[in-house]
């Protein structure tokens, strides 16, 4: 028997795996109430998932992540929006090992309890 490995063929992600990964990991923070709306623009036609709170592009297989989230009221922003980075920075890196150039937190809105 040798020991001679072969490779198999070729694994393609598409963008929507990204994406999802990002949404879910996002969501599972503590303090995300929901992602936000991201109005279009002229750029909206090069970046994924620009209607859906997060925008994402890659280039040289290093992902750069703009998210854009409702945040629940009684909790601390600056730590909610750690929290966000480092949990889908880490998911993005376990999950697919692309190598994440940032995740930047937009918080569009804090959703009080009567809305």
């Amino acid at each position: 028997m040798t020991d001679d490995y072969r490779s198999s063929g070729k694994t393609t992600l598409a963008p929507e795996v990204l994406l999802t990964i990002t949404r879910m990991s996002a969501l599972g923070v503590e303090g995300v109430s929901r992602l936000a709306q991201v109005t279009g623009g002229f750029d909206r036609f090069f970046k994924h998932g620009s209607d859906n709170g997060v925008r994402m592009t890659v280039e040289d297989d290093v992902v750069y992540i703009e998210l854009y989230l409702v945040l629940k009221h009684d909790f601390n922003v600056r730590e909610v929006s750690r929290n966000v980075q480092a949990q889908v920075s880490r998911a993005i890196s376990e999950m697919v090992g692309m190598e994440v150039g940032h995740v930047n937190v937009h918080v569009e809105d804090i959703e009080y309890k009567g809305e």
